[in-house]
């Protein structure tokens, strides 16, 4: 018995070995198609369009720095990957080809071949078109070049190893192309594109395996996003973050202003409608809302979300506390106003689990983005130097069990463990 285990165990090493060789050799990645020799303007404002919506502008720009010149430091369970300058100098993109380019996105490898951390989302913009890379890669190439080197990784060993990597990607990564679903209309093909592919969304709206990996490009069943601690609620519930009982319109206004008579955006998220979304044309976020409206809910996807009734009660501690700092703008009953302080009765935020979310906002503020639709948001000021964890526990436990909420109590060890994960 011990015997066959072992040989077992060698045989599946063999195998894995074999696999990472294939994975490690195979460069065979090029599309055949060659960009134009001298883009035209039109390709290259199509470019400009499809890196902001790629959402490129969050992660390869530093707070304060130079747009696309890199440095930003991205947290993940492994260590710290630094992103990379896009900008034309020779510290950046200046020596690489379209099909350089094109590598890197649709096969995850540098200039000269080298793997790439996939905290650089090449899982999803493997089915990037390529003609929408060429112009991705002529609008960049364009850009005013910014002397900047590349910072290095900071990873843990064994992840700092391209073989661990190599490993990774044979276990979980294959190059793709975006297929059109001929059952389904055109609009929401566009959708599905935006959504799973250029947009990436399941980025941070996906659970991740212990590796990092998640289940795949049309996984959105929602996560704890790794380091920053924000939850990514589901896309297919309803009752998270899914949008199947919500009008286009109300999708359409969300993505494009950041606020909506149905919700507003927040954290992580805000970011992206500041970057990208609001950037969109209004054919593109119909297309969104048209994909996002036709998600199967959690009962055909995935588990179905966590039961969220309890036997909560409203608490008189947190009563009080919410009468002092929370009732003048959000009411005596949650009712909100209208444009300004959102309602918490009937706010589906409110029941999240886990409660992440909430807590950062009472503790760090809650900050809508300046969109054109929306120039002069409201915001929340920020409590963590005038709530203790107890204090943070009793009023939100308060909010998610009154006006119709059933949702579980949040402990003042949830929120001390939240307080230390400060969000980026």
């Amino acid at each position: 018995m011990r015997r066959g285990a072992t040989l077992a165990m060698i045989i599946a090493a063999v195998g894995m070995l074999g696999a990472t060789g294939v994975v490690w050799l195979n460069r065979d990645d090029v599309d055949g198609a060659p960009a134009p020799a001298a883009p035209t303007a039109d390709v290259v404002a199509r470019g400009e369009y499809l890196v902001r919506a790629g959402s490129c502008f969050g992660c390869h720009t530093e707070p304060g720095g130079a747009a696309y010149a890199g440095g930003r430091a991205i947290e993940t369970p492994f260590g710290i990957v630094h992103a990379p300058n896009l900008t034309p100098d020779p510290t950046g993109l200046a020596a690489w080809s379209s099909d350089d380019f094109w590598r890197a996105l649709h096969n995850g490898r540098g200039r000269g071949g080298r793997l790439l951390y996939p905290a650089f989302p090449y899982p999803n913009y493997t089915r990037l078109a390529r003609a929408d890379s060429d112009a991705m890669f002529a609008y960049l190439k364009g850009l005013a070049p910014v002397a900047k080197s590349n910072r290095p990784h900071a990873l843990r060993f064994p992840f700092d190893q391209q073989a661990a990597l190599a490993v990774w990607r044979a276990l979980f990564f294959r190059p793709g192309r975006f297929d059109t679903d001929t059952a389904r209309s055109p609009q929401w093909n566009r959708g599905a594109y935006l959504v799973e592919t250029l947009g990436h969304c399941n980025a941070c709206h996906s659970r991740r395996n212990v590796l990092g990996a998640t289940a795949g490009p049309l996984d959105l069943a929602g996560g704890l996003i790794p380091i920053q601690n924000w939850y990514a609620p589901s896309l297919y519930d309803n009752r998270e973050a899914g949008v199947g009982d919500w009008p286009a319109s109300e999708v359409v206004a969300l993505l494009k202003d950041g606020v909506s008579a149905r919700g507003s955006v927040q954290g992580p998220m805000a970011e992206v409608v500041a970057r990208s979304t609001q950037h969109l044309s209004d054919d593109d976020l119909r297309a969104m809302a048209s994909y996002l409206g036709a998600l199967p809910g959690p009962a055909d996807k995935g588990p179905s979300a966590p039961d969220r009734a309890t036997d909560a009660a409203p608490n008189a501690r947190g009563a009080k506390l919410y009468e002092t700092h929370c009732a003048a703008c959000h009411g005596d009953n949650g009712e909100g106003v209208a444009g300004a302080y959102p309602a918490l009765a009937g706010n589906r935020a409110v029941a999240l689990t886990p409660p992440a979310n909430l807590v950062h906002i009472v503790l760090r503020g809650g900050f809508l983005p300046t969109t054109t639709g929306n120039p002069r948001p409201f915001g929340m000021p920020p409590f963590a130097t005038v709530l203790s964890d107890q204090d943070v526990s009793d009023v939100l436990s308060f909010v998610r069990a009154s006006w119709g909420h059933r949702a579980a109590a949040v402990s003042p060890l949830e929120v001390s463990r939240y307080r230390g994960a400060a969000p980026r």
